[in-house]
């Protein structure tokens, strides 16, 4: 559970928020960091700004600096770090206690006042949204993939015959809808939200802004679409296959019938 400090954070009125998605999965060595404020995310204070690491591998940097954000990421996951092109997303922070909180005509987020709960709130909305953007693209890559084959079955009525490839997509669908809803949990909120209940608008307005529900419960119902496609594709494959074995079969049967008719009748022939 959260360990928050009750003050206030005391950072500028301007700052920009960074959330990265590093891989399938983060485990940082916590013991040698201080200003902790939460455990499970993972939480702490790095400077005058914050870090918030998330198992399924996306990290928020909050307030960070430039070297200071390629600091953190070098020292979370070196080998990842530097790996090329990565799932991210920004935006900034306007701390504005005479407006309402929520995102601005600029693009901003404005909040009234920049506590280490609105961080964490902050953060579980871009980890989750990173995340998901991730899948999003996986998944249309995957329906690229497919597309030819049910082109073929539908003009031409052939079945593609690359068993393997579409086993592959099964278990890509399949491990995809597990991590969505399993490792992301995007329908969950966080548990800061039991400490700080006042927090549930302003995660309700940022989950909203962000379609968090929406866009989670679309890519389920794309990933169990793919699934179910490829699963009829090999189905039909197994019967096809199933076929041209039983027509082997007859073949056989009808070709020692016509060997033993021959010997009978010419002993001699064979």
């Amino acid at each position: 559970m959260p360990n928050l400090p009750t003050e206030t954070a005391s950072i500028s009125t301007r700052l920009a928020a960074r959330a990265v998605l590093l891989g399938d999965r983060l485990t940082v060595d916590r013991s040698g960091h201080t200003g902790v404020i939460s455990t499970a995310p993972f939480a702490y204070r790095k400077g005058d700004g914050y870090v918030v690491v998330f198992r399924y591998g996306a990290v928020v940097l909050a307030g960070l600096s430039g070297d200071e954000e390629r600091a953190v990421l070098d020292e979370i996951a070196p080998e990842k770090a530097h790996s090329g092109p990565r799932e991210e997303e920004r935006i900034g922070i306007e701390v504005r206690p005479d407006q309402e909180e929520g995102l601005a005509a600029n693009g901003a987020l404005q909040v009234r006042e920049l506590t280490a709960a609105h961080i964490l709130v902050l953060a579980d909305i871009l980890a989750k949204s990173v995340a998901l953007a991730h899948y999003e693209r996986e998944t249309a890559s995957v329906f690229d993939t497919i597309e030819p084959a049910a082109t073929t079955l539908a003009v031409s009525g052939r079945i593609p015959r690359n068993r393997k490839a579409l086993l592959q997509l099964i278990g890509s669908a399949l491990l995809a809808q597990h991590r969505v809803s399993g490792r992301i949990a995007f329908a969950e909120k966080p548990e800061i939200l039991w400490e700080r209940p006042e927090l549930e608008r302003f995660y309700a307005r940022l989950e909203d802004e962000f379609e968090i529900v929406e866009r989670g419960t679309l890519l389920n119902g794309k990933m169990t679409v793919l699934g179910s496609a490829a699963e009829t594709f090999t189905d039909m494959m197994d019967t096809a296959r199933s076929a041209r074995l039983e027509l082997l079969i007859v073949i056989l049967i009808v070709a020692e019938l016509i060997i033993a008719a021959v010997t009978m009748v010419r002993p001699g022939a064979l």
